[in-house]
């Protein structure tokens, strides 16, 4: 039996494998990846915040706060690994900006006590959430939610996000055209994109990241933790695992065949 047909299978098979069934809306974060908080001039922050992950800022030198606030995780101030997190960064935004809207709202929206699948949500200028923000997974792990602002993104106090039916925070991502505000003891979960500040009122909780592009990051006794890292789904696991037992198959009988 000629083995070249297997490996050829094998191959083709393997790239012919979608990452995820919304490929359309995932973004590389790059080296910004395990920073739970980056900004651009200053990283300032009042009272004890919590940060698991790396802070940083970028092209500014100012971290502030840092007792009483604690980082698990290391701080950069300035230096190569910031500036290249923050170039990571802005790749990452451009990324999430290029995204087609499958919704658009009107120029200001607001959004109050609203269950969401999968989708890319677009705001030509504001957005504004109050109340509970439910996203629906639909039982899929990968998918992916991405909001587009043109300017602000505004939490209101005590307002969440929440996930259900398989939604990640890995794959939620907020692109915001200018500044984003989170009001007191809000929770919300994904990577927060701001073209300028990012301002987290007292009390406010993020699973995710807070990455500033040309402002600052400011924090008053906050709780900020990376997401967990996206796995892929199980039936695509398997599937990666029979194509590649299917390649050492073949090469054991092309070598057996080979064999003197």
């Amino acid at each position: 039996m000629k083995t070249a047909p297997l490996l050829t299978l094998a191959l083709v098979t393997l790239a012919c494998i979608p990452l995820s069934a919304h490929a359309q809306t995932i973004v590389d974060l790059g080296t910004a990846a395990p920073f739970a908080v980056l900004g651009a001039s200053t990283v300032t922050n009042t009272g004890l915040t919590v940060v698991t992950g790396h802070l940083g800022t970028s092209p500014g030198t100012a971290i502030t706060g840092f007792g009483p606030g604690v980082v698990h995780g290391t701080i950069y101030s300035a230096g190569a690994v910031a500036l290249q997190a923050q170039a990571d960064a802005l790749t990452a935004y451009s990324s999430l900006a290029s995204q087609t809207a499958t919704t658009t709202t009107g120029a200001a929206a607001t959004f109050a006590n609203t269950n969401l699948t999968s989708g890319v949500y677009q705001a030509p200028s504001s957005l504004a959430f109050s109340g509970t923000l439910t996203l629906d997974g639909g039982g899929n792990a990968n998918a992916t939610f991405v909001f587009q602002t043109g300017s602000t993104l505004t939490f209101a106090s005590g307002s969440q996000v929440i996930l259900t039916n398989g939604a990640r925070a890995a794959n939620v991502f907020w692109q915001v055209g200018s500044s984003a505000t989170l009001g007191t003891y809000t929770s919300i979960v994904g990577s927060l994109f701001a073209h300028d500040s990012i301002t987290a009122n007292t009390g406010a909780s993020v699973t995710g990241r807070l990455i500033a592009l040309n402002a600052a990051v400011t924090l008053d006794t906050n709780t900020i933790s990376l997401p967990a890292s996206a796995i892929p789904e199980p039936a695509t696991t398997a599937l990666l695992a029979a194509v590649a037992t299917l390649a050492f198959t073949a090469w054991r009988r092309r070598r057996a065949t080979h064999a003197p």
